[in-house]
């Protein structure tokens, strides 16, 4: 057994409320008797509340729904995450969480079920990571409390049950705390090295973001690994190397390949993984200097994306996603620092405290004050960390409840945590009215209790304690709940029930854009554009609160019996079964036909792929079968009429035979054919 690390207890102050709270565990520790069946009732919590009808959400985002069914199709749509088996283009991001949902696909066939499920996996995952984690410096109930309050933050819930990159980010990012604190406690390089693998690893599953963690586990181990300056500093070089290793394979790969020989870059303007990190996904999400953004930059004042500034995650917005327990989660940073303050350098449970505390505020500025696109559901990379602070900070108040500043500081942060949750509620006043006054009264109540908990009994204490965290979670719980009632699709969802003040309004779909859409609808359909929800079978898009923002660009189409029927007619004479503008647009006809479709212009239409002379080549030697009207936010650049998308939508209208099929105007690409109108 290796040496304990510890400390005695301090004179005036309780000892730790359970087994190894308060000090760094060993192998020899046992825990109590009921933390294992705690960890098991959390975890399968934890997977019923994720995987509970998670089908009723249909594809979630169908734009990566559709590149997973194109990587089960194709290794090298596979591999440079392609949104067509054909190749034409990649969805905006590295392909990192679409290999997961692929093989998901490819082992268990193509529905809604092996799209999702692999991220509600991810979720049970990352609850069960981070509670290791803090049990290790903060005791059993430490850990289930941060892993309890992360299984139930409504955004995690959310992000959680769909497919987006979130999940997997998420997963990665609280893996590398994890490494990185087990690196404080011996100062192993290995697992530093193995945090820095896994930011590798979140780089390449939405790029720049997973950067936010980096200064958090490099000040950690600085402080607090026991090694002299010289070594920390080396053993960080190793871990930045491991960093790059593990992401710059696939960029090096993807630079390397002509461009002739891959699939276009998606979200870029030159075809150029490394425009895309550094400007669309990079830089530009903090200046608002987006080329190609769906809807523009924001600007100095956060434009379509929101108003900029430090309230930005407490707005009627984003607060009931992320910041229930956001105000709670610093009172106890700095509490457990104050309390902490004199422990010798290497103290672990600082570290974490530094840890969680640096991640927290580090990408709390970042969210709050970057004027690109932004979008509610971000913030899910927040709730590991917050979790994770109010885990330890209340073990050590609760620790030190016997001393006057130990009970005052809990019982404020329960009074703070319940007022500031009575605001959120009031926002959705007609979501469960009776639930915000239930939690004033019983938070500040419980707060009061705990201030005098020097003077109490323990099973007064007890009691205290318990209705406490009634009160913290009953807001958060009652959001989640109602999220996971709720079918969520398309590229912009929220968590929870309809707030007053968000985008969209009382009533309206919330995530939605400031000032409408932006960028016209080239070649589309008057009205809107055609479609809204998911394939054929699968239930509706979600148009309650918390349902899945705009339609059209943001939801996939929905062809009907019929324009399956043509697309699937003599398919494989063809390369894509037919091209259409945007890839939401095309994601639909994709996920119905299970045969490649062309995604012109990328995601919102506005990447200049392919050029009108490409896809004039294409047409001429037979590739493309059909033109789907409709689709993407603007031709080009900034939603300029007259860019690639523009010109192609254009080009075809004006050449070949129209024909109206299902309500969705198509053109029959084999045909040169002067224009003419049929109806079906």
């Amino acid at each position: 057994m290796t040496a304990t690390l510890a400390p005695p207890h301090e004179a005036g102050t309780a000892p730790p409320p359970v087994p190894g709270a308060g000090r760094l565990r060993t192998r020899g520790d046992a825990d109590p008797a009921w933390a294992r069946p705690a960890l098991l009732g959390l975890l399968l919590l934890t997977a019923v509340l994720y995987l509970w009808d998670l089908s009723a959400s249909g594809w979630g985002n169908s734009f990566y729904a559709a590149a997973a069914q194109a990587g089960s199709r194709s290794w090298e749509a596979f591999f440079f995450g392609s949104s067509d088996a054909a190749n034409s283009i990649t969805v905006d991001k590295p392909p990192a969480s679409l290999w997961v949902m692929a093989l998901s696909v490819r082992v268990f066939g193509l529905s809604s079920w092996s799209i999702l499920a692999p991220q509600a996996l991810m979720g049970v995952a990352t609850v069960g990571v981070l509670y290791a984690s803090v049990k290790r410096y903060a005791g059993a109930a430490a850990g289930l409390l941060a892993g309890l309050l992360l299984a139930v933050t409504p955004v995690a819930a959310l992000m959680f049950r769909f497919d987006n990159p979130d999940a997997l980010l998420a997963l990665l990012m609280t893996v590398g705390a994890w490494m990185t604190l087990r690196a404080c406690e011996r100062g192993r390089a290995r697992w530093i090295l193995g945090a820095g693998a896994m930011v590798g690893l979140a780089f390449l599953t939405k790029q720049l973001q997973a950067l936010l963690v980096v200064p958090a586990f490099g000040l950690a181990y600085l402080v607090a690994a026991p090694k002299s300056l010289g070594r920390r500093l080396l053993d960080l070089v190793g871990a930045l190397v491991a960093m790059v290793v593990a992401a710059g394979w696939w960029v090096a790969v993807v630079e390397l390949v002509p461009a002739s020989m891959r699939p276009y870059i998606g979200g870029s303007q030159t075809n150029s993984i490394l425009e895309l990190t550094l400007g669309y996904n990079g830089l530009g999400r903090l200046t608002g200097n987006e080329v190609g953004s769906v809807g523009g930059g924001g600007g100095n004042g956060g434009g379509n994306w929101g108003a900029t500034g430090l309230g930005r995650l407490f707005d009627s917005e984003i607060g009931g996603q992320i910041s229930w327990l956001l105000p709670a989660a610093l009172i106890l940073l700095a509490a457990g620092l104050w309390t902490l303050g004199r422990r010798p350098r290497t103290d672990v449970r600082r570290a974490a405290l530094v840890l969680w505390g640096t991640w927290t505020l580090v990408t709390a500025l970042t969210f709050s004050l970057m004027a690109g696109i932004f979008h509610a559901y971000y913030t899910v990379a927040l709730a590991p960390s917050v979790a994770a602070l109010v885990g330890i900070g209340a073990a050590l108040l609760w620790s030190r409840r016997r001393e006057l500043v130990g009970s005052a500081l809990l019982g404020a942060t329960v009074v703070v945590s319940s007022v500031w949750a009575f605001v959120l509620l009031t926002r959705s006043s007609d979501f469960v009215p009776w639930l915000r006054w239930a939690v004033l009264v019983l938070g500040i109540g419980s707060g009061a209790a705990l201030v005098l908990a020097s003077q109490l009994r323990g099973r007064w204490q007890q009691v205290a304690a318990t209705g406490a965290l009634v009160a913290v979670l009953a807001g958060p719980v009652a959001y989640t709940v109602q999220t996971v009632g709720t079918a969520h699709t398309g590229s912009i969802v929220t968590a929870g029930p309809t707030v007053a003040g968000a985008m969209g309004g009382p009533g309206g779909r919330p995530g939605g854009f400031r000032g409408g859409v932006p960028g016209g609808v080239p070649g589309g359909v008057a009205g809107g554009f055609p479609g809204g929800g998911q394939a054929p079978g699968t239930p509706p898009t979600g148009t309650g609160p918390g349902g899945g923002g705009m339609g059209g660009l943001l939801d996939s189409s929905t062809p009907g019996s019929a324009l399956v029927a043509a697309l699937t007619s003599d398919a494989s004479s063809y390369t894509w079964a037919a091209a259409a503008v945007g890839s939401q647009n095309a994601s639909g006809y994709q996920l119905a036909t299970g045969l490649p479709v062309m995604a012109i212009g990328g995601f919102n239409g506005s990447d200049p792929s392919p050029t009108l002379a490409q896809f004039q080549e294409y047409v001429a030697q037979g590739k493309i079968h059909y033109f789907l009207a409709g689709g993407g936010m603007g031709g080009g650049r900034g939603g300029d009429s007259n860019g690639t998308s523009a010109q192609i939508s254009a080009w075809v209208s004006s050449t070949f035979t129209t024909q109206t099929i299902d309500g969705v105007t198509v053109y029959d690409l084999s045909s040169a054919s002067t224009a003419a109108t049929a109806t079906t």
